[in-house]
């Protein structure tokens, strides 16, 4: 990768950083009593969105702010995993990618496979 190349992703994944640090979300997530039943079903229900919408967006931050350490370091652009490099597309869509598409989806899968079992799903005897 020629150095204008990281050099434009470096300053993609920086002004990414600046996005996901100026949101704030953290006011969805406050509790507020109210006297009407339904009210606080529907609170609890948007404080729910609101921790998941927060912990995507850290999440994000996390891994865009590795992806600038693998720029420093030499190894942007290049699977964690198995050290192919990732398709100039992939990182055209997604800059802070870590793995190739190939891995991805392998890591997708086990992710997948470690979840707990919903609990809205009913129960083998």
């Amino acid at each position: 990768m020629t150095k204008n190349e990281l050099n434009r992703f470096r300053s993609v994944l920086t002004a990414k950083v600046a996005e996901l640090e100026r949101s704030n979300h953290r006011d969805g997530i406050t509790i507020e009593r109210s006297a009407d039943q339904l009210e606080e079903i529907q609170a609890a229900s948007e404080r729910v969105l609101a921790v998941c919408h927060l912990d995507r967006e850290f999440n994000q931050l996390r891994n865009v702010l590795a992806a600038i350490r693998r720029i420093e370091d030499g190894s942007f652009g290049m699977c964690q995993e198995c050290e192919e490099d990732i398709h100039p597309k992939r990182l055209a869509a997604v800059p802070w990618a870590a793995y190739c598409i190939q891995c991805q989806e392998a890591v997708d899968r086990n992710t997948e496979e470690m979840r707990p079992p919903s609990r809205d799903l009913p129960r083998a005897a």
